[in-house]
Parts: C-alpha cells; sequence; structure tokens
C-alpha cells in the first residue's frame, strides 16, 4: 500500500511521538484527525495497536490486528500482534497465541520474532524442547547478540536463561 502524504502522515508521526512521550491518549487523538478511508491504511493500524497494547485493550488489540492482517497480509507484525493480543485476551492464553502464529512461520520463514514468540509460548507451557527449538531458529533468523539480550531480560524464557547465558 502507497505511503500516506502530508497531513496524513504529519497525524501518524504526532501520534508516533505522543507514544515515545509516554501519552496514548494524544496519540489516539491524533489518529482520530485521519479521514475514515485512512484509518485502515496498515500504518494507521499499526499505531493503533501500538495504542491499544499501552493500554491494555486486548480485545480491541485483537480486533485492530485482525483488521491489519486483512488488509497487510504480507507483513508479519499483523500476524504477531494477533498472537499477542491472543495471549492477553479474555478467554485468550498462550494455546491460542501459539496457535495463531505456528501455520505462519511458513510465510514468514525469515522473521525472528515469530520464532522468538514461539519460543516464549513453548517455554512457558512447559514445552522446554520446543521452546529451545524454536530459539534456536530465533538466533538464526536474527542477529544472535540482540535476540539473546533480549531473552535474558524476557521472563517468558527464564526457565532457559542458564542455557541462553552461555550461548
Amino acid at each position: 500500500m502507497d505511503q500516506l502524504a502530508p497531513p496524513d502522515s504529519h497525524y501518524l508521526n504526532a501520534a508516533i511521538g505522543w507514544l515515545e512521550l509516554g501519552n496514548p491518549a494524544e496519540a489516539l487523538a491524533e489518529l482520530e484527525l485521519l479521514p475514515p478511508g485512512t484509518k485502515k491504511h496498515p500504518d494507521a493500524l499499526e499505531i493503533r495497536w501500538l495504542i491499544s497494547a499501552e493500554l491494555q485493550r486486548w480485545n480491541e488489540g485483537l480486533n485492530v490486528a485482525n483488521l491489519l492482517v486483512e488488509v497487510a497480509p504480507e507483513r508479519s507484525t499483523g500476524w504477531l500482534h494477533r498472537a499477542y493480543a491472543l495471549r492477553r485476551v479474555d478467554n485468550g492464553g498462550l494455546q491460542q497465541a501459539w496457535d495463531a502464529l505456528l501455520p505462519i512461520v511458513p510465510k514468514f520463514p525469515k522473521e525472528p520474532t515469530i520464532s522468538y514468540n514461539l519460543s516464549c509460548y513453548a517455554c512457558q507451557m512447559q514445552q522446554l524442547d520446543a521452546a529451545r527449538l524454536w530459539f534456536k531458529r530465533a538466533l538464526s533468523a536474527g542477529g544472535k547478540e540482540h535476540i539473546k539480550k533480549m531473552a535474558l531480560q524476557d521472563p517468558d524464557l527464564e526457565p532457559l536463561w542458564p542455557e541462553i547465558n552461555i550461548l
């Protein structure tokens, strides 16, 4: 999809700025200035999802992620956001997040965040062998030091910290 032109791009940039300043309410106000058709632009949906996540409005975040997957299925972020929200919505959980993310692995084989998140989900479901395999895939797909550093700060992967630490 095409890049947004001013003034719409300015509203998106302002929304990002407000988010970076820790003010999701102002970020949302900036998005509300977009014309109705532009509100479904993938870039606008990405920011709207970030706002929902910041506010921990997971049902809203799931709706936004579903729309992002619909309008931009080639973006891995929509699929990742959907799984992330599914883990946190009412009647959601780790298994729902796992089930949403696992089928898209072939679609995005080089996206390290997918493997990383699958590792987190497996680890939290006490499937440590699967967690190790997915973590190794994430290391292969992404920068080893970056992934390792992130993992050693991620409580989802705490059961694997001793192993990750010596990688």
